[in-house]
């Protein structure tokens, strides 16, 4: 006797949702990975190590469209204080400044993006909350590839926020916001110190 029609789609079914099972990688910080050069929209990239990574740019935000898995093979989650970065290894850890405010926060790169011009970070929903961009979509910024302390790393490998960093100082606000405004659109301008 054969199968209802409704129960005879079952075994697909089935056999799809397994097939999606997804398995990520747990947030550690090792092995840090550069990778290979790659090709978005006909740009290259080519990944690098830039321990003196310090650029002047614009920061973005992305949510729930970016998927549910990171370029580092974790888990992607839209709250956690995490960033896309074109080129900086796998995990980095980085100072971002929003430059209209000078508040600094530290934010754990984990993904690849933004592939959009002239941006040189993108930011969870998290982060960008966390920065105070949220609302606006997109932010001048300065972001600097640091070392933070083991603690600070572990509370942003579980997602949560490091504490904020010291608001930047607003001579070197103004300073940095002028280099900005005289670099094209297209180009990171390097950071002044």
């Amino acid at each position: 006797m054969p199968l209802p029609k409704s129960l005879s789609v079952l075994p697909l079914l089935v056999a799809a949702a397994a097939c999606s099972t997804t398995h990520y990688r747990p947030a550690v910080d090792h092995p840090v990975k550069i990778g290979r050069p790659y090709t978005v929209r006909g740009i290259t990239y080519t990944p690098a190590a830039e321990p003196d990574y310090d650029m002047l740019g614009l920061a973005g935000w992305y949510g729930n469209e970016s998927g549910n898995q990171t370029a580092n093979g974790e888990r992607f989650r839209v709250k956690a204080i995490a960033g896309a970065h074109t080129t900086l290894p796998l995990p980095s850890y980085v100072e971002v400044t929003a430059l209209d405010t000078g508040r600094t926060i530290l934010v754990r790169i984990n993904d690849r993006g933004p592939f959009v011009r002239g941006r040189i970070i993108d930011l969870t929903r998290g982060a960008a909350r966390q920065l105070g961009i949220e609302g606006r979509g997109i932010a001048p910024v300065r972001v600097r590839r640091v070392d933070p302390s083991e603690r600070d790393r572990a509370k942003l490998r579980k997602g949560r926020a490091a504490p904020l960093r010291p608001d930047a100082p607003p001579a070197s606000l103004a300073a940095w916001r002028a280099q900005l405004a005289g670099a094209p659109a297209a180009s990171n301008a390097a950071a002044g110190r």
